[in-house]
């Protein structure tokens, strides 16, 4: 897919790139898999912010996305590719033999037209999805379950892609997009390919009112602030950090810190991600 290039017919205009989707066959969504949904403006169940800089943006409403791909052996025609405003991939429409309509993922090279299957018995084609035993060694594959029955988790965004890279003892080892070395039990279902939309990475937003449309507020920068406000704040003119190593404004360090709690999966992680190969 193509980059489309703007002119530069304003000073936000200028170095702007957007899509050019070719590749959408479709323009209005499936309504019996389209679901209400309200911004919550960074703000859980008690009103409290726990996630910064969100709120706004235009009103979307959600596609219902296949992760679980468990309508086993029956083929279903990719009936259109659509834009899907909540996630960064493009999504394929699927009509199944017996009638039924289910979103998934598009991967890279997904055509309407043609043919997906779910299942240990589908054909080892990009796009159809099998349980980690049914596939050779050295693929790369996308919507990756960590349980069996939960749905795809791992590698969902545009241009993702694990690889399969060995199996041993009933799990099965993957590589992961961030270079983790992570075991899955070989039941796991996975989709065969790479996500498409590969273009994403290289758009430019290009102004602050675009990324307003997706839902992010300004965010301030702690240098700015005075000192009860963020670590970094106060100070006379440009002010250095003054402290060993940037801080987030709860004083916690900003680089390199490790947050990961969960002691009970720690074993499945055979190599950090950020490690050399």
């Amino acid at each position: 897919m193509p980059v489309k290039v703007y002119k530069p017919t304003s000073p936000g205009r200028r170095g702007m790139t957007g899509y050019s989707f070719e590749e959408i066959t479709k323009a209005t969504p499936e309504k019996s898999l389209l679901r209400e949904k309200r911004g919550k403006s960074g703000r859980n169940n008690q009103g409290k912010v726990t996630v910064r800089h969100r709120g706004g943006g235009h009103k979307r409403q959600y596609r219902i996305i296949d992760f679980k791909r468990d309508k086993f052996d029956i083929p279903a025609r990719v009936a259109s590719i659509e834009y899907d405003p909540n996630r960064t991939a493009r999504i394929a429409l699927l009509v199944y033999a017996d009638g039924e309509k289910r979103y998934i993922i598009a991967p890279l090279g997904l055509q309407v037209g043609d043919t997906i299957m779910n299942g240990p018995n589908a054909p080892l084609r990009d796009g159809n999805a099998l349980p980690l035993r049914n596939m050779p060694i050295g693929t790369l594959i996308h919507n990756i379950e960590l349980q069996r029955g939960r749905g795809g988790q791992l590698a969902r965004s545009a241009g993702a892609a694990a690889q399969l890279i060995g199996r041993e003892e009933q799990y099965a080892q993957i590589r992961l997009p961030s270079g983790e070395l992570r075991i899955v039990r070989e039941e796991c279902m996975a989709t065969m390919g790479q996500v498409g939309n590969l273009d994403h990475s290289n758009i430019k937003i290009g102004k602050a009112g675009r990324k307003r449309w997706m839902g992010w507020r300004p965010t301030v920068r702690g240098s700015a602030m005075d000192p009860k406000s963020h670590p970094h704040g106060g100070g006379e003119g440009r002010a250095p950090i003054g402290m060993p190593g940037p801080k987030t404004p709860w004083g916690k360090p900003a680089r390199g810190y490790k947050t990961r709690t969960n002691k009970r999966t720690d074993r499945f992680i055979i190599r950090r991600r950020g490690k050399k190969r």
